[in-house]
């Protein structure tokens, strides 16, 4: 009797906890909350876009510190000639849609990184892009790296970082709620407890959220590419060829990045919308 009521009791305890964390955690969400640009998603975006975009020109900095630049003039003004069409078009959605205010936490930088091996590029919150030397034998023409820079930029304009923070933030705040309404059980059981939560919440959560990221980014890059004069069209044979050298993958499920068949189809499927906005 006295077992089935300490349970009872603990049961009280643990319902009372989670509601208020899940309360605090529904406060953050509603206070956080933001539109993405394009696509109209709700997202949570709890830091101030002054300190992400300080943050990111710190990290920046520190990424071109610790690499070796391409000295080639031919790769750097092409990756900045596209980087800048790109911009100015991200820049101008702003200004058509009323949002000057926030060109502020934009200052466009593009740079070639000497590295052969590595076939990628980024784009950090505040419009910080750094270029792989390793990706532009994939891109072949000015279009296909219009296609990466366009989807790079996509990220920053999409507030990509300032969400994956955010969500950083929440899982940690779920991690919390759990680990004390586990505060009296045994050691082993809370450990076990917790790595299930982590697994959970990543596979579950982060994710998807990452592939959610990746597919909002093409659809934006592609609208960014050609209303910066590319054309979109050329997102498919650029994405084949990134297929050809990707070599091996995990399950879609345990990937940040959607499997080869669904970005395509996905890219197929949003191409009549960007091309309304291209204009040879």
């Amino acid at each position: 009797m006295r077992h089935c009521l300490n349970l009872i009791i603990e049961a009280h305890m643990f319902r009372r906890q989670t509601q208020a964390f899940g309360a605090i955690a529904l406060i953050l969400f509603v206070i956080g909350c933001a539109t993405v640009l394009f696509t109209g998603r709700k997202q949570l975006s709890l830091l101030p876009a002054s300190q992400v975009t300080e943050l990111s020109s710190s990290g920046y900095q520190q990424i071109l510190k610790e690499s070796e630049l391409s000295q080639d003039q031919n790769q750097i003004a092409l990756v900045r000639r596209v980087g800048q069409r790109i911009a100015a078009a991200s820049d101008q959605f702003l200004r058509e849609n009323h949002m000057e205010a926030d060109l502020k936490y934009y200052n466009w930088e593009f740079n070639v990184i000497e590295e052969d091996s590595t076939v990628n590029a980024f784009c950090m919150p505040g419009g910080k892009v750094a270029v792989y030397t390793g990706i532009l034998p994939v891109t072949k023409t000015e279009t296909g790296l219009a296609v990466v820079i366009g989807h790079e930029v996509a990220h920053a304009l999409a507030n990509h970082g300032n969400e994956r923070l955010s969500q950083g933030l929440m899982q940690q705040l779920g991690g919390v709620a759990l680990d004390v309404a586990l505060a009296n059980k045994p050691e082993q059981t809370r450990t076990l407890a917790m790595m299930a939560y982590g697994v959970g919440s990543t596979v579950g959560v982060m994710l998807p959220y990452s592939r959610t990221h990746e597919s909002e980014a093409d659809h934006i890059g592609l609208i960014l590419m050609a209303r910066a004069g590319y054309d979109p069209r050329e997102a498919i044979p650029f994405w084949n060829r990134m297929n050809q050298v990707g070599g091996g993958r995990p399950p879609e499920f345990l990937s940040t990045h959607p499997a080869p068949e669904r970005r395509i189809a996905d890219i197929q499927k949003e191409l009549p919308e960007a091309l309304k906005y291209y204009k040879p």
